[in-house]
């Protein structure tokens, strides 16, 4: 078997961490924003802060990555750092919703656009279907799902690039929008809105980390996994920002507000109806990546928890090709029984606030782990420390404290999952006995 079989490529890791990152949020999230802030300049704003805070996580998760090059993400490293028990929570909060939650919304996302072209089909069976035939690719080879993995995210990026021409060019009458906030405008920033709004940037800035999942299985991760970190998420910093820009020029505010579709209210503004049925078919097609990366990077957490746990030893079972095939069959069948339970908005509130809660307690262990193991070898550092991991901890903690305030039911849900899963661990500790 050759190296190249063995071995994620760079390439195919940054694609990983893009088509994570780029999938439902980017195309619902703006009209909840603008429910409360009315001004394009403070829009921006808000997907750059959005875009710093997930490059702060970036730089931490790749110090921790380089320190700790082992696959499984955050439960690789909470065992390592506080406690094994932390650790299997931790996958075990990303398995049950951090991954199949979005893969749910994402393929749900995906079925409701096609329906924008072909009305007749049914959103549930076509998301169904999706997250089948995904699967079973996945189950073949690394070299097929790398094949799969970097050509529909490469034609989601230019599909998206391609849109934004399009749309400038096409429409009738450009708004006239004010990019540079006011003084009073800046007061939004310490408001329970912008919180608010900021929740749901950072759920579509989720996906950050995806190539930390599988960094036993990229080569040469001590040195490549930091540069695969950066240039995801820079990219997608980038594209975010020039989406934005696009959808607040082409549509007027008011038409977008309170609305999930954005892309299709933009494209009708643009394109006339016809046009924006074709473009909806369009989204439903870059949605594709998403649900493709997000079967592929969250399988590898529950392989190496079935490593290192006795009593769930199947789980880490593969093919001769090396893939976790028990584990992708386990976590189709946790996105299907989302996609068959749960509502649209519930699964981005409930899975956004656990996956920052997640995110929030491995970036802190980067200074827990500097300060209890100044020795340990650390092939990249993070730059300017502690500023990164402050920055990070303090933005997303201040959210996670509104977003509880705000929908109670999802924090309750979210402290009852990770109670299910000390008790599953506890379980799985009396089984080794």
């Amino acid at each position: 078997m050759n190296q190249s079989s063995q071995f994620f490529s760079q390439r195919t890791a940054i694609t990983l961490v893009v088509a994570n990152m780029v999938g439902t949020g980017v195309f619902t999230s703006l009209g909840f924003q603008l429910l409360d802030i009315q001004h394009a300049g403070m829009i921006l704003l808000l997907w750059l802060i959005g875009g710093v805070v997930a490059l702060c996580g970036a730089l931490c998760y790749a110090e921790l990555g380089a320190a700790l090059p082992r696959s499984g993400g955050e439960y690789n490293f909470l065992s390592r750092i506080y406690h094994p028990a932390a650790g299997f929570i931790s996958g075990w909060v990303s398995v049950t919703v951090g991954f199949s939650a979005p893969t749910a919304a994402a393929a749900i996302t995906a079925a409701t656009y096609l329906r924008s072209v072909f009305p007749e089909l049914p959103v549930v069976p076509i998301s169904i279907a999706l997250v089948l035939g995904i699967g079973a690719i996945h189950l073949g080879s690394r070299n097929g799902s790398s094949v799969f993995q970097q050509t529909f995210t490469a034609i989601k990026v230019v599909l998206i690039l391609v849109f934004m021409l399009l749309a400038w060019w096409q429409v009738d009458t450009v708004q006239n929008v004010s990019w540079i906030p006011q003084f009073q405008d800046l007061a939004l920033l310490g408001s329970g809105g912008f919180a608010v709004a900021l929740i749901y940037v950072n759920y579509a800035y989720t996906g950050w980390n995806a190539a930390t999942y599988l960094s036993g299985e990229v080569l040469d991760p001590t040195r490549n996994l930091p540069r695969i970190l950066m240039i995801g998420t820079a990219a997608v910093t980038a594209l975010y920002l020039a989406l934005h820009a696009m959808f607040l020029t082409v549509a007027p505010m008011q038409a977008m507000a309170g609305k999930v579709e954005i892309g299709y209210v933009v494209a009708e503004y643009a394109f006339g109806p016809t046009g924006a049925a074709l473009i909806g078919g369009m989204l439903g097609v870059l949605l594709v990546s998403t649900v493709s990366a997000m079967l592929l990077a969250g399988p590898r957490a529950l392989q190496v928890m079935g490593q290192d746990f006795r009593a769930l030893q199947v789980l880490s079972r593969t093919t001769a090709n090396g893939v976790p095939a028990v584990a992708v069959m386990v976590q189709v069948g946790f996105t299907l029984a989302l996609i068959i339970t749960s509502s649209f908005e519930q699964i981005i509130v409930f899975s956004g606030a656990i996956l920052a809660l997640n995110s929030l307690l491995t970036v802190i262990g980067a200074l827990v782990l500097r300060l209890r193991e100044p020795d340990l070898a650390r092939p990249f550092q993070m730059p300017w420390y502690p500023l990164p991991l402050l920055v990070y901890s303090v933005i997303i903690l201040w959210t996670l404290i509104y977003l509880v305030r705000a929908r109670p039911l999802e924090g309750l849900m979210a402290l009852g999952l990770v109670v299910l899963g000390a008790i599953v661990y506890w379980l799985t500790q009396a089984g080794n006995r």
